[in-house]
């Protein structure tokens, strides 16, 4: 239900229940499996207790008031950068079609009041971040990570939110979509992409800081270069440093430790 099922969440674990929040597409799935052929509100509800009672979904723990309003900031910005990106497509096409010269107008002031709400919406996440001492550590320590910057440090903290969520990296790159989508059957093997199952802004929020990565960051350079021997695309490549990324990004966090280049041959040189 998107947010609109926060509130009845938070309700339900204030008041002690055990609350498991859960992709409806899975309970679609599971449905299925079960070949269950009609659509009710009893139904419904007497699948998803079976689904509750024979998967055991993890519980649900709410986040932080400071994450929350940060998920909210960030996401805000995305919004407002889509915006942006239509009014300046529209405004184009205006100009390319020599059409109405008020359309054009009003289309140029929602671009110069979203580049305004932009900046403001920057500052506000900056302001926030110094708000919060432990959200304040957390970008550090992503920000030394070479090709991640401040706002893509926030997109990784908004929505990843607590690690302890997670039980390896395995995880973290599954759910941001990240993972190579499979596919065998008997001697058939092949690789379609990723299967893009998590949130598409995160995603794209790593594709420039892969880009940077790839050429300044000294541990996915010459990684990057061997995988373009290999006989893979540009596009591969990318996606790979953005996997590789959030690996990094992953290990500093739980590491707490700012980035270290060399921290793999230092720990090899000691055992």
């Amino acid at each position: 239900t998107g947010v609109y099922g926060d509130q009845v969440a938070e309700m339900l674990h204030q008041r002690g229940y055990a609350v498991s929040v859960v992709n409806p597409a899975r309970i679609k799935a599971y449905g299925a499996s079960q070949m269950q052929r009609n659509k009710t509100d009893e139904l419904d509800a007497a699948l998803i207790a079976d689904y509750c009672r024979t998967q055991q979904p993890p519980l649900w723990q709410p986040a932080a008031a400071e994450l929350k309003e940060l998920r909210a900031l960030v996401r805000h910005l995305d919004d407002l950068k889509q915006e942006k990106q239509r009014a300046k497509n529209r405004l184009e096409a205006q100009v390319t079609a020599q059409g109405s010269r008020d359309v054009m107008r009003q289309l140029k002031a929602q671009v110069a009041l979203l580049d305004k709400q932009i900046v403001q919406t920057q500052q506000l996440i900056k302001d926030h971040i110094n708000r919060h001492p432990d959200l304040k550590h957390q970008t550090d320590l992503l920000e030394s990570i070479p090709g991640i910057g401040n706002i893509t440090a926030c997109h990784l903290i908004a929505e990843l939110g607590d690690l302890r969520r997670f039980s390896d990296v395995r995880e973290v790159v599954a759910f941001l979509g990240l993972n190579p989508r499979q596919h065998q059957s008997g001697k058939k093997r092949s690789t379609h992409g990723i299967s893009r199952m998590g949130r598409g802004s995160l995603r794209a929020a790593l594709y420039m800081p892969a880009l940077v990565a790839k050429r300044r960051n000294p541990r996915l350079f010459d990684w990057a270069e061997t995988l373009k021997q290999r006989g893979l695309s540009n596009k591969q490549v990318i996606v790979a440093v953005m996997r590789k990324l959030v690996h990094i990004a992953y290990g500093v966090l739980k590491s707490d430790r700012v980035f270290d280049p060399f921290f793999a041959q230092q720990t090899l040189l000691a055992a």
